[in-house]
């Protein structure tokens, strides 16, 4: 993970403390700041995902977008074509 670090301070509720404590005894992490990171960067990671999932389904819903698709994909398609038979 990343190596320079900066101090922050979270409340949380008190079984989610718990179920830390629970987890760093069972070696879960070597320290909960571990943990606690971890955490964060897959939680991140699933909202970015979510984000571009979103904008996905909405390029998916424009005409403009759809458009250039269809067009790019028939300039193309000689192309492909040609090179499909070599790739046996």
């Amino acid at each position: 993970m990343s190596g320079k670090t900066k101090k922050a301070t979270f409340n949380l509720p008190p079984d989610v403390l718990a179920e830390m404590d629970k987890a760093m005894a069972e070696g879960a992490a070597p320290s909960k700041n571990i943990l606690v990171e971890r955490a964060l960067v897959r939680e991140l990671k699933e909202l970015r995902r979510r984000a571009r999932k979103a904008r996905w389904e909405e390029g998916a819903r424009d005409p403009a977008l759809l458009k250039d698709i269809s067009e790019i994909e028939a300039a193309f398609q000689s192309a492909d074509a040609e090179t499909a038979g070599r790739m046996d």
